[in-house]
């Protein structure tokens, strides 16, 4: 009897390559070892619906909607839900081990442990009253605090940070932003869509404090304070840690797999192990001649689909174009690419209501963020994966439209 194919997480990338291996005829057993009781869910919704949601009832239709599939798909479609934590990949016997000494026999293992929150090493960090987003058990806490007429510190300008504090505003709390580098979204944004939701943030009255370090948090049985490294202090009833993070790469590090920022793998998502794969937020790949750990759960359902396609005999280079979103308050942000590093232009183009970004190097479209304009997403999407070329200065030009570039195509 064949051994299964064991998938160690039941996040995005763990569920999608359950359900993609089945869509894909294998008929291999396939066992998804989730560490969190009940049935996998989605994560967006836990900074999204929930989170901006006062109220009840429209939380309560977001949490419901939060598993992937009801419990009978998985009988179904025999995949089987193991609850439990995996503590060693031995591989000489292809097999791992649970936390309760149980062990898993394998004939592919596909790690798809995701990654866990930074957490800040300062004082404080543990008083009652600090709280970070990561599980629905979370964003319900998270939740239930904002209903308390308290003062809130995010600490952290990404999107995380900034998706909470618009919930958080949003229910009328006064909310301040500390982000330590001298803009928020820094690391994944350009500078005029910073400033876009700078400005949109302030107009809301929250306040963000950019170059501002998180130095200790003080009070005497919960949070009251946040002192920053100049010596300030924030007055803070709720702090949320949204600083980033970190890969889930401790199994593969200890089982003796190519570990660097995250699980290393090839093209086809395969490890240094030809019996091990890695997918999703843990997994450190090359893309556009780079290597690059992505943090979506876009970039984690298409690894799924580029592993399932390799073990039922199809295997091709990942080569999806990678894209991301954010909600804050009225306003939508859509991220199309990744930038290669090189790019020697970047053009904004305006609308009647919002606005896109060009990211071009060497004439050829690597980028476009989107700000309320769905339909430049779209086509950008579709540009990218044809490997649009565009010329700055036409891009500048009046009346210039996305749109035209696909007509040049056809």
């Amino acid at each position: 009897m064949i051994a299964p194919i064991v998938v160690v997480g039941g996040g995005h990338g763990g569920f999608h390559l359950a359900l993609a291996l089945r869509e894909a005829g294998v008929q291999t057993p396939v066992i998804l070892v989730d560490a969190r009781d009940g049935l996998p869910v989605q994560r967006p919704p836990l900074s999204k619906a929930i989170l901006a949601n006062g109220d009840a009832t429209t939380r309560g239709r977001a949490q419901a909607s939060l598993p992937f599939r009801p419990a009978d798909f998985y009988a179904r479609h025999d995949i089987r839900l193991r609850h439990a934590t995996v503590v060693e990949i031995d591989r000489p016997r292809h097999e791992v081990r649970l936390a309760d000494g149980d062990r898993i026999a394998y004939s592919h293992l596909v790690l798809a442990t995701g990654a866990r929150n930074r957490r800040p090493d300062i004082p404080g960090v543990d008083l009652p009253g600090v709280v970070e987003l990561r599980t629905p058990e979370d964003a319900l806490h998270l939740t239930g605090a904002l209903d308390d007429e308290v003062d809130v510190v995010v600490v952290g300008g990404g999107f995380i940070g900034l998706e909470v504090a618009s919930a958080a505003a949003a229910r009328g709390r006064r909310v301040t932003v500390l982000e330590a580098l001298d803009r928020v979204m820094s690391r994944v944004v350009s500078a005029p869509i910073s400033e876009h939701f700078q400005v949109l943030h302030a107009a809301r009255g929250v306040e963000i404090r950019t170059g501002a370090f998180a130095a200790a948090i003080h009070g005497d049985h919960r949070v009251a304070e946040v002192e920053l490294a100049d010596g300030t202090r924030v007055p803070a009833g709720l702090v949320v840690l949204g600083i980033g993070i970190l890969p889930e790469d401790r199994l593969a590090r200890d089982a003796g797999l190519s570990v660097s920022n995250g699980i290393d793998v090839d093209s086809t998502l395969l490890t240094s192990d030809p019996s091990i794969s890695a997918i999703g937020d843990c997994a450190q790949f090359p893309l556009a001649g780079v290597r690059r750990r992505l943090e979506s759960v876009q970039n984690a359902a298409d690894h799924a689909r580029t592993v399932a396609l390799r073990l039922a005999g199809s295997p091709e280079p990942y080569c999806a174009v990678p894209w991301f979103w954010s909600e804050q308050f009225s306003s939508k942000l859509q991220i199309a690419g990744v930038a290669s590093g090189e790019e020697d232009a970047v053009v904004r183009l305006d609308g009647p209501r919002g606005f896109s970004v060009l990211h071009l190097a060497g004439g050829r479209l690597t980028v476009v963020e989107s700000v309320d304009r769905p339909a430049d997403h779209v086509v950008a999407r579709r540009l990218l994966a044809s490997g649009a070329m565009v010329d700055a200065d036409r891009a500048r030009s009046a009346g210039f439209r996305l749109t035209d570039l696909l007509a040049d195509a056809e």
